[in-house]
């Protein structure tokens, strides 16, 4: 039990992080981020590293989990509710919209296999997704759903072009918010107000994007969504949210249930078939309780910088970081495949440095403590808020040593 001068303690612990945080929130947030006492990371598109409140909360379930068994599953399933929570927070959603996922891929497929396909239904679908997001719209071929593919342009996805292979047959546009390779971000409010006048609905691929920028699906009514908590979120591998928008809750079958998809789970002895009136219907069984644990911890990093400097903060202070890379890598000679326009750019910026293989270059910075990824023939660096200048130096250094 903590005693009083404890418990006066961490009160001043708080307000002092609650000062550092209004005043230099990225300084704050690096202090979270133990991966920056090594290495200048950029590959958050890939696998982020844990944020500090994450692997801690780790640390707690194991060491609860081995004392206490299941005497703690209270807390831990509260801490998965608080979870289901903040995403509809971050979403402008309501709670039982948000079911929580083991992956994308899962949130995908239970959109792609619970919909009502008739032969001869269309869903559209941008060239160069990400295979979670293309092969669970291809393996409706056989209800015999035709998928058809929009050629990008140097990367970009183009509403216009999404718009242009939509007829009477279709049902659905998929499609990422953020590209995974190129960085490219679609502007999600067009296509969608777009989509809606067509009668077609969206599923949007937010795992490139969800935290980072703001989505308000009360202004902006994706009808589907599924993101992962490993990339940008700071969390860990195995635990992410979909969000079936109510309106079409009734429409997605349910095709993978158990114990925890109806409305009295717990009623083992006399089991009745009533599914829940909310997207939890299709969390079937257990719920990685560890994950949420985690992915908890590093979500309320995000909410506490949007509460206190505004929904656009962290989304400005990456394409700031963005901008600074950019210029640096434009004084060498070296060309990004960033958009001109703002509003598409993200975290991502891909480049290459002549004459030298993206592989060749991403072994050269390991050993320089610079993280990076080789993506569509480039260099790709995931930029993230809790980078700093000193980090794009440590880029920039081993851009150099390869144009000496």
């Amino acid at each position: 039990m903590k005693n009083a001068a404890d418990v006066t303690s961490e009160s001043k612990k708080h307000a002092l992080d609650d000062q550092f945080l209004s005043e230099n929130p990225w300084i704050w947030w690096r202090n979270q981020m133990p991966i920056v006492d090594r290495w200048s990371y950029f590959d958050h598109a890939a696998v982020s590293p844990l944020s500090g409140p994450a692997a801690k909360a780790i640390s707690q379930y194991g060491s609860e989990a081995s004392e206490h068994g299941d005497t703690k599953w209270p807390d831990w399933a509260a801490s998965a509710e608080r979870l289901r929570g903040q995403f509809a927070s971050l979403l402008g959603a309501e709670s039982s919209e948000i079911c929580l996922v083991a992956n994308t891929t899962t949130g995908v497929n239970l959109v792609a296999e619970g919909w009502p396909w008739q032969a001869g239904d269309s869903v559209v679908v941008p060239e160069g997704e990400f295979p979670s997001n293309l092969f669970p719209w291809q393996n409706q071929l056989a209800k015999g759903v035709e998928v058809r593919l929009v050629p990008r342009h140097g990367g970009e996805v183009r509403v216009d072009d999404l718009m242009a292979r939509v007829d009477g047959s279709t049902r659905m546009i998929a499609a990422s918010w953020v590209g995974y390779a190129s960085g490219y971000r679609i502007d999600v409010a067009e296509l969608v107000r777009r989509a809606h006048e067509q009668g077609v609905l969206v599923f949007l691929d937010a795992i490139q994007g969800l935290g980072v920028y703001p989505l308000d699906l009360r202004q902006t009514p994706v009808d589907f969504l599924a993101a992962d908590g490993h990339k940008w979120l700071l969390g860990p591998e195995g635990i992410g949210v979909a969000m079936i928008a109510r309106r079409h809750l009734e429409r997605i079958r349910c095709g993978n249930v158990g114990w925890n998809s109806v409305k009295n789970a717990f009623n083992y002895a006399s089991p009745e078939f009533e599914l829940r009136h909310s997207a939890s219907r299709f969390e079937a069984g257990s719920c990685n309780l560890l994950g949420a644990a985690a992915l908890e911890r590093s979500l309320d990093l995000f909410l506490k910088v949007r509460e206190m400097h505004g929904d656009d903060s962290i989304a400005s202070r990456i394409l700031q970081l963005v901008s600074t890379l950019e210029s640096s890598l434009n004084a060498l000679g070296i060309s990004t495949r960033l958009s001109p326009e703002g509003k598409h750019r993200s975290g991502i910026v891909t480049f290459e440095v002549p004459g030298v293989s993206p592989s060749e270059f991403r072994k050269s910075a390991l050993k320089q403590n610079v993280v990076v990824s080789c993506r569509d023939g480039g260099v790709r660096a995931s930029i993230h808020a809790y980078n700093n200048e000193s980090d794009l130096e440590q880029l920039m250094s081993v851009v150099r040593q390869f144009l000496l």
